[in-house]
């Protein structure tokens, strides 16, 4: 079984993601995880460490670019 995260970044700018959204998506493919961007959130999947280091990865980059908020779900699939 694998995981999956979702992960939404504020503030949120439909159609127009900033550099704390783009950045965090960026660092979490870095990471290793294989990040499906969405309309309101963003989802990466892969094997465990896989998807923690690129949700850690993703949410230092979001609050260092200026995210308000980050919201994580993560669910094994």
């Amino acid at each position: 079984m694998a995981l999956s995260a979702e992960f939404t970044i504020e503030p949120f700018v439909p159609g127009a993601p900033g550099p704390h959204v783009i950045s965090a998506i960026e660092a979490a493919r870095a990471a290793g995880g294989i990040v499906e961007v969405g309309a309101f959130g963003n989802v990466v999947t892969g094997d465990d460490e896989a998807v923690l280091g690129a949700i850690e990865a993703a949410t230092r980059a979001a609050i260092q670019h200026g995210a308000t908020r980050v919201a994580v779900q993560v669910a094994r699939t």
